[in-house]
C-alpha cells in the first residue's frame, strides 16, 4: 500500500474514535501487533501479538473510563509509517478528567497495522490511572 492509503487507513480509525467506536482499531491490527510504552516508566512495555494488546492492555486500561473519545489532529504519512498527534478526552471510574495528548507512530503493512509507539503525557497517565502491566 502507498502511504496516502496507510494515512487514509489510520484517518479512518481515528474518524471512528472520536465518536466513542473502537472496533476498527482492532480490526486493524495484524495478528502480530506490537503495542510499545518506550522509556523508563512504570508503564514502559512490549505488548505482542493482537491477542495480548487486546486482552492484557486495552481491555484492562478501557476498563478504567466510563467515557472516552480520541481524535487526530494530524497525520504524516510516508512509506510504511503514519505519525498521528492524537487528542484523547476521558473521564476515569473515579471520576478524574483524562485530557490526554498523544503522538503515535504506526507501521503499515498490506492494509494492516502491525506495530504502534506511543508517546504520551506519563505524568497524567501515572496519576490517574492504575498500571497495566505489560
Amino acid at each position: 500500500m502507498s502511504a496516502t492509503e496507510n494515512k487514509k487507513l489510520v484517518e479512518h480509525i481515528f474518524e471512528q474514535m472520536s465518536q466513542g467506536n473502537t472496533r476498527p482499531f482492532g480490526e486493524a491490527m495484524a495478528d502480530d501487533f506490537r503495542w510499545i510504552f518506550p522509556g523508563n516508566w512504570t508503564w514502559s512495555a512490549t505488548w505482542e501479538p493482537k491477542t495480548v494488546v487486546l486482552q492484557d492492555f486495552l481491555r484492562p486500561l478501557m476498563a478504567q473510563f466510563t467515557e472516552y473519545r480520541s481524535a487526530a489532529e494530524f497525520l504524516i504519512a510516508e512509506d510504511d509509517r503514519v505519525v498521528a498527534q492524537v487528542r484523547g478526552h476521558g473521564v476515569t471510574t473515579r471520576g478524574e478528567s483524562y485530557e490526554q495528548t498523544y503522538c503515535f507512530i504506526f507501521r503499515v503493512a498490506n492494509g494492516q497495522l502491525t506495530e504502534v509507539i506511543e508517546h504520551c503525557d506519563t505524568a497524567l497517565v501515572e496519576r490517574v490511572l492504575e498500571p497495566v502491566s505489560g
